[in-house]
């Protein structure tokens, strides 16, 4: 065999070991290439065979690296989805970079060598992000509904106030006020006691339209026997009460909601205090029963307040904004009207 100055055989075709194991000889090429076939080991299948994606395939005389190989038997490691040998969960395998993100081979969101699906993965749970949102966009709709309400009843009350005319009217036609009483108790009652009607749209906003005019009747009606400055101190009074109230309902961590059931036989108490109020007619009296009216309300309002923000024991749903705007409407025109009797009585 022929050989250069260096040592290294010289190709051509009189060379018998490139001819023998290198194939025809390359013209141009000093040094043919490796022939895997001829390295310490044995043969090995294909790189392709290996189905490891990421892996170089392994190098002339070197066996291959402890990763699995499909579909061959795996030295001492099982194949998947078995248990792996000696690997413990959760640290790489050699040749791959650690994915913090990966489920362990353990857990509910591990599925073996296929990903896993939106319904199948229970490692995920909901983070409430969707809950969060719905609820606040429930708690704008219901304050935007109660806003408009209470402009146009305090809209009623300004009218009744400050024009003549409409107190003159009111005084003339005392009817009105009965009609309207009686529109506003239909109402209420169907409002109150029909969940589905409450719930269909633009149903429950007519419903609550003409429940909200009726009472801003009725309000402006009471509010043009007393006088000017008696309406104003009332509303002012009214305003910081309802917004103090909301507020600490908004950072207390009492859950005014369990006392629901108390503030109710109270309200009866208080129903059955009226009548007796009817028969006995008695400054001091009025007083009390006004003051005692007026706390009961604004625990009620403390109470719908807790149930709108759906933090507490008892919560709304959100498809009840209608019900909602209605028991704080409510809340504040009860106050109002009670805070108005104690203010005019004290007066007098």
């Amino acid at each position: 065999m022929s050989q250069d100055k260096n040592g290294y055989p010289i190709m051509g075709e009189n060379n018998p070991l490139h001819n023998n194991v290198y194939g025809p000889p390359q013209p141009g090429f000093g040094m043919p290439p490796p022939n895997y076939s001829q390295a310490t080991g044995g043969p090995y299948p294909p790189a392709a065979d290996y189905g490891q994606p990421g892996f170089p395939p392994a190098g002339l005389g070197f066996a291959p690296g402890p990763y699995p190989q499909m579909p061959y038997p795996q030295g001492p490691y099982p194949q998947g989805p078995y248990p792996q040998g000696p690997y413990q969960q959760g640290p790489a395998q050699p040749g791959f970079a650690g994915d913090p993100m990966a489920a362990p081979a353990g857990s509910p969101g591990y599925h073996g060598d296929g990903p896993p699906t939106y319904y199948d993965n229970e490692e995920f749970t909901n983070s409430g992000f969707e809950d969060k949102t719905i609820r606040q966009a429930f708690i704008r709709k219901v304050f935007t509904v109660l806003t408009v309400q209470l402009l146009v009843t305090f809209s009623f009350v300004a009218i009744f106030t400050f024009v003549a005319e409409a107190k003159y009217f009111v005084r003339r036609n005392p009817w009105t006020y009965y009609v309207s009483y009686v529109v506003f108790i239909v109402s209420l009652i169907v409002l109150s006691c029909c969940g589905d009607f409450r719930r269909k749209h633009p149903w429950n906003l007519i419903a609550l339209s003409i429940l909200t005019l009726s009472l801003s009747y009725m309000v402006g009606m009471i509010a043009s026997f007393y006088d000017t400055e008696t309406v104003i101190m009332a509303v002012g009074i009214t305003a910081v009460v309802c917004f103090t109230v909301v507020l600490f309902s908004l950072q207390s961590k009492y859950d005014f909601t369990s006392c629901r059931g108390v503030l109710f036989v109270c309200l009866i108490v208080l129903l059955v205090f009226s009548i007796l109020c009817i028969f006995i007619r008695h400054r001091i009296l009025d007083i009390v029963y006004s003051s005692l009216g007026a706390l009961l309300f604004t625990c009620f309002l403390a109470v719908d307040t807790q149930l709108l923000l759906g933090n507490k024991k008892l919560s709304l749903s959100p498809e009840e904004y209608i019900f909602a705007a209605l028991n704080l409407y409510t809340d504040i025109i009860n106050i109002f009207l009670y805070i108005l009797a104690i203010v005019g009585r004290s007066r007098e």
